[in-house]
């Protein structure tokens, strides 16, 4: 074996994350509360969490301007777990 090296592909780490976890988690990463947003977007802290539990649906407006205040693009909240490539096949 010297001399030859064996070629390892890393593993991926797909976990399934819904639309409220996807903004709860980027949230988070920015250190921000849900009131901190709430007050950064004009939603209610109510409806933010609403949102994070999965109660509410995040709607296309919602979603521009929460992806505005975590400077983030909306797919990032929307579409948490897309995989191109899978959509592909």
């Amino acid at each position: 074996m010297a001399g030859s090296k064996k070629q390892f592909e890393a593993a991926r780490k797909l976990i399934d994350v819904s639309i409220g976890e996807s903004l709860r988690i980027v949230r988070e990463l920015q250190e921000l509360s849900q009131s901190e947003l709430a007050e950064l977007t004009g939603i209610p802290q109510s409806t933010i969490s609403a949102i994070e539990n999965n109660r509410i649906r995040l709607g296309v407006e919602r979603a521009k301007t929460l992806a505005r205040a975590l400077r983030c693009h909306p797919a990032v909240l929307v579409f948490p777990g897309w995989d191109s490539e899978a959509e592909a096949a």
